[in-house]
């Protein structure tokens, strides 16, 4: 049976960045990238829909090592998979991917120390792999299925309907009444992009979400550019992003009557009287108790001001052949339905774990750092920010890995398992993301481990504390216990 030290899931941004850190700060470890598609990317390589791009900017979404030099700081898909692309070839990470496996699970034996993955390919064929180590950066949202949300009567709709996350490639809208279903970031993307061809899109919505419109490019950061040597700049405007992503959130969530105020008038100068703002555009909860949507341009709501796209607040009663009637009355004519409704949430991959043979139940657990799991030896998963760009603590749990596995070779042990202290298995529990509270989080967090009261049981989603918990803080630090296996395979 084949034996690496390492096994990275998934070649998304995250493997992709694990590939890098692993071979450039821990060169000593064997690994390989095991991704379920055809290709890398993860997300970008999944969603095809109109439109798709980034929803934060692309200084601080790139990596860390690999400055982004495209003009645009908010990124179209294309662009974002040709980044990864370059990534891969400059580094040569292509050598360690190995296409068409997914993971599908994992069983631990104490006694080895090692983890032995189980690995199906794409005509359905298990086999088999030992490693010492598991990082899994497999996302943090189902591939299989987007979030279903029961919609009443649809079945009654004789047009076209479908969900972003598997958009048809030769889709034809052109000239076509579109209904979007949903409020969020997708719903937002695919509506001024679909505009431009479409006879019409409406866009139909329970209730409001709060946006904010900035340029695609960053001005400062291209003067910065013109100015600075390629990597200083990027480190600077990097700095500069991250320093101010953080001062909003922080005010935001400190003064919110003021911030939600404040959003709304944006909206309103953006839009003058053409859109009835206190009803479309006026969430009923603080800023950032859901995710902020980013409109590039503000190129949703100039489809809104131009008539060539509409919103509507209400709830769906039923269909008919054509059209959507809403409980208000209104009914929207529409050759195509997209339902537009959120994600379907998953914990590691979709993937089954045991250890010794008993099955893991990760809601039992509490979480390490937001990265590892209370009782769970040789195990990451790489989970980004809900309130700043993904890829900024990606790269920090990639350190943290690595300087994880440094210190097992440094000591010659070959596990390390954050361990329960006396008194911390009755931390009280909450939830592993909290004050943050879209459906789709909400629906599914019953089934991700828990934070406790106390470092390190955290998952602050702060990214300067998490520079000092991950890059700084002592790795042996009284909870990671690190133990040698009886029987060492490596």
């Amino acid at each position: 049976m084949e034996h690496v030290d390492v096994v990275v899931v998934g070649a998304g941004i995250s493997g992709i960045g694990a590939a890098y850190h692993l071979q450039t700060m821990s060169p000593d470890r064997s690994f390989v990238v095991l991704e379920a598609r055809q290709d890398i990317g993860g997300t970008w390589d999944l969603f095809r829909y109109p439109g798709v791009r980034s929803d934060s900017d692309m200084y601080t979404l790139g990596y860390q090592f690999k400055p982004w030099t495209n003009a645009k700081s908010i990124a179209d898909g294309p662009s974002i998979m040709e980044y990864l692309r370059e990534t891969v070839r400059e580094y040569g990470i292509d050598r360690h991917i190995r296409f068409g496996r997914r993971v599908s699970a994992a069983s631990w034996s104490t006694e080895k120390g090692a983890w032995t993955i189980s690995i199906a390919d794409q005509h359905g064929d298990v086999s088999q792999m030992t490693c010492n180590f598991l990082f899994m950066c497999a996302g943090y949202y189902s591939y299989r299925s987007g979030y279903k949300a029961e919609i009443p009567g649809i079945a009654d709709f004789d047009g076209t309907v479908l969900h972003p996350q598997f958009w048809p490639e030769q889709l034809n809208y052109a000239g076509k009444r579109v209904a979007v279903i949903g409020s969020g970031a997708t719903a937002m993307t695919i509506v001024p992009a679909m505009a431009r061809d479409a006879a019409h899109v409406t866009m139909i919505q329970r209730s409001p979400t709060y946006v904010v419109a900035r340029p695609d490019v960053d001005k400062i950061a291209l003067f910065m550019r013109k100015l600075l040597p390629e990597k200083l700049a990027y480190r600077l405007i990097r700095l500069k992003n991250t320093t101010l992503q953080q001062l909003f959130y922080g005010r935001m969530r400190n003064y919110p009557k003021e911030a939600k105020q404040r959003l709304i008038d944006m909206v309103r100068e953006r839009v003058g009287d053409s859109i009835d703002v206190d009803r479309h555009f006026t969430p009923s909860y603080n800023p950032w108790d859901q995710r902020l949507c980013l409109l590039p341009n503000g190129d949703f709501l100039d489809a809104l001001k131009e008539g060539k796209a509409s919103i509507v607040t209400d709830t769906i009663a039923g269909f008919d052949a054509h059209a959507i009637r809403l409980n208000s009355g209104q009914v929207i004519e529409a050759d195509i339905v997209v339902t537009a409704t959120g994600l379907q949430l998953v914990v590691l991959g979709e993937a089954q774990f045991d250890i010794d043979g008993k099955p893991i139940d990760f809601a039992s657990t509490f979480t390490y750092k937001g990265l590892g799991f209370s009782g769970v030896p040789n195990l990451v998963t790489s989970f980004g920010y809900i309130n700043a760009s993904w890829t900024l603590k990606s790269d920090l749990t990639c350190e943290y890995v690595c300087r994880l596995l440094n210190h097992m070779s440094e000591t010659g042990t070959q596990i390390c398992t954050p361990t329960l202290r006396a008194g911390e298995k009755s931390m009280p529990r909450r939830p592993w993301i909290d004050g943050f509270t879209p459906g789709y989080m909400l629906r599914d967090m019953h089934r991700f481990p828990s934070q406790g009261d106390r470092e390190p049981w955290l998952n602050p989603q702060n990214f300067k504390k998490d520079v000092e918990l991950y890059r700084h803080s002592t790795v042996d630090d009284g909870v990671m216990t690190f133990t040698k296996a009886i029987i060492s395979i490596r």
